[in-house]
């Protein structure tokens, strides 16, 4: 991995440290509008148990609250820079018991079977360590009938065939939606599909 990647990564990718931080700050920026366009597509209820996974510094987690007032949101990222960002823009919803950000990876969920009507990942799935072993973890804790959606820009890296990996992992329905650089995957998580860890 050449200087450049890994600088782009130690930002962006999987941030830490000092450029991790400032990375944050410019993902905030950058991705609010797809985020708040993504949860918009997305049928939720004011009820519902939402995960985001890859939260970065919090802006989906934000969104999502707003999304389900009566509900509830949780979530994981990788890198503790993103977890204490995420944690601070968040605080008054998780003092009021509505979000739980807990430091794990879409690899290995710190969740029960079945936990979330919903899972959400804005434009983090080209990061995660292995893609299929996340999309099955996230079936795992999505209930049967509940919704993943997955969105990605063409400029951070689109993995080779989402809608099968979707399928693979035990989802079915998949929408394809495109706009722009912008490119978001909706369906349904299918409920004969068996759960595996």
């Amino acid at each position: 991995m050449g200087l450049s990647r890994t600088l782009l990564d130690r930002t962006f990718g999987r941030p830490t440290g000092l450029l991790g931080r400032f990375g944050g700050h410019v993902m905030a920026r950058m991705n609010a509008e797809t985020i708040e366009r993504v949860t918009a597509l997305a049928d939720l209820d004011a009820g519902d148990r939402v995960l985001e996974v890859g939260f970065g510094p919090g802006v989906g987690i934000e969104t999502l609250a707003r999304a389900v007032l009566d509900g509830s949101v949780a979530g994981v990222d990788a890198s503790p820079e993103m977890v204490e960002q995420a944690r601070r823009r968040n605080a008054a919803l998780i003092e009021a018991g509505r979000v739980d950000l807990r430091q794990g990876t879409a690899e290995d969920l710190p969740f029960p079977d079945g936990s979330f009507d919903a899972a959400f990942a804005f434009n983090t799935m080209q990061a995660w360590t292995e893609p299929n072993a996340g999309l099955r973890e996230i079936r795992r804790v999505v209930k049967p009938g509940g919704q993943v959606v997955v969105s990605v820009t063409v400029h951070a890296g689109t993995p080779e065939d989402p809608v099968s990996m979707l399928t693979d992992a035990g989802f079915e329905s998949v929408r394809v939606y495109e706009r722009g650089e912008d490119v978001c995957f909706l369906a349904a998580a299918q409920s004969n599909s068996p759960v595996e860890r």
